[in-house]
């Protein structure tokens, strides 16, 4: 067992734990998370970030604020603890945590259906450090497809999410000597931003010889199909998330909601949709978490790694859709108001569902590589999962 670790406080963080190289400080104790097991105290990421949403980001609550006030008290608390940085190396100014410990933080970040770009600057933050990048405080996006010419980056880059809420873009872009990550400031983009489906936001962003803040060869450290890679495993987990609170609030519903005398929990016809819910949600939740080991695991972006982030995004894609619908087939016409919190959530997972690349692309990408890899690969790959 790895020895206990002691760290000093200032107070900065008031009561709040704080994460940091794989471990939750808080000013009376201290836990350490083992490396490459599961442990009890593995659930404590996962309960200090259930904590604060729950504290800070209550989606009902959330759903019927008269502004957005709340998301600054809420990202103030979240990068205070760390979390926001958690795949970013210690020496790179992050909580240098593990793979799997960001994804936790996002499944938990999915079941609150939060409009705040966490998802997203755990990504940019992720982008920059692999090419050796401090990532800066505050909000990032990421984005691709962009081009860099004499130190200088152009082109547009299109389905950005949450673009206008971010001072930063960590982008992939292409040199003449190869790729590049690159850090940009969002005021020096042109951003033609439209509400998406889920109301986050998503924005064309325009650049035109635009000077990065800091950049580097990508080299072998990450491409642009890694990024996709990492970009699906993070939405499969939010879809993961969502798709538990979902259910919750269906089963919820059912039970309250009377007919003819008795909950419609009652009825086989509804009992039969909540199962197949449950269903759907253990589907995406069990793909979503193999990704995530398979991700944390893995020395490179291999097949095994495309093989289980690929299934995993094709399955919650799957899963969102059914798992919304049936939902909304329980609650009716209520679910679909403004006021009530169920199209919080399925607004976003349809919107997440096609975010870098929907089921159906990634079913493509997933055929046309088992095929390249002939009949004789297939099964060696399927069976050492």
């Amino acid at each position: 067992m790895a020895p206990s670790a002691s760290v000093a406080c200032d107070g900065s963080h008031g009561n709040r734990p704080f994460l940091s190289g794989r471990r939750i400080y808080d000013c009376r104790h201290v836990y350490t998370i083992l490396k490459g097991a599961m442990t009890d105290t593995d659930n404590i990421i996962v309960d200090t970030t259930q904590r604060m949403f729950r504290d800070l980001a209550d989606p009902q609550t959330l759903n019927l604020a008269a502004d957005d006030g709340w998301k600054d008290v809420l990202w103030t608390a979240l990068e205070e603890s760390g979390l926001t940085l958690a795949w970013v190396p210690d020496d790179l100014g992050g909580a240098g945590a593990g793979m799997d410990d960001g994804f936790q933080v996002l499944r938990v970040a999915g079941a609150h259906a939060v409009a705040v770009p966490l998802a997203e600057t755990l990504l940019a933050g992720w982008l920059l450090a692999r090419a050796g990048i401090a990532s800066p405080a505050g909000r990032m996006s990421v984005a691709s497809g962009l081009s860099l010419a004499n130190g200088k980056l152009s082109g547009t880059a299109r389905g950005v999410p949450m673009a206008a809420d971010c001072a930063h873009l960590a982008v992939l872009a292409d040199g003449p000597d190869g790729p590049h990550v690159v850090l940009v400031e969002t005021s020096s983009c042109q951003l033609d931003v439209s509400p998406g489906l889920a109301g986050d936001g998503m924005a064309t962003v325009t650049m035109e010889d635009v000077t990065p803040v800091a950049m580097a060869a990508a080299s072998n450290r990450v491409s642009a199909e890694d990024l996709s890679l990492m970009g699906a495993a993070v939405r499969a987990h939010q879809m993961a998330g969502a798709l538990e609170a979902v259910l919750g609030v269906a089963v919820d519903y059912a039970k309250e909601r009377q007919a003819f005398g008795k909950p419609i929990a009652k009825f086989q016809a509804v009992q039969h949709g909540l199962a197949r819910l449950a269903g759907e949600t253990a589907a995406a939740t069990a793909a979503a978490g193999s990704a995530a080991d398979t991700l944390h695991n893995a020395e490179t972006f291999d097949d095994a790694v495309f093989l289980e982030v690929a299934s995993a995004k094709i399955r919650a894609g799957e899963a969102a859709g059914e798992g919304a619908a049936i939902a909304h087939q329980v609650l009716g016409a209520i679910g679909f108001t403004e006021e009530h919190v169920l199209q919080r959530y399925t607004r976003r997972l349809w919107a997440w569902r096609d975010d870098f690349g929907s089921e159906s692309e990634w079913a493509l990408k997933l055929g046309q590589r088992i095929a390249a890899g002939g009949a004789d690969d297939l099964w060696p790959l399927v069976a050492s999962r």
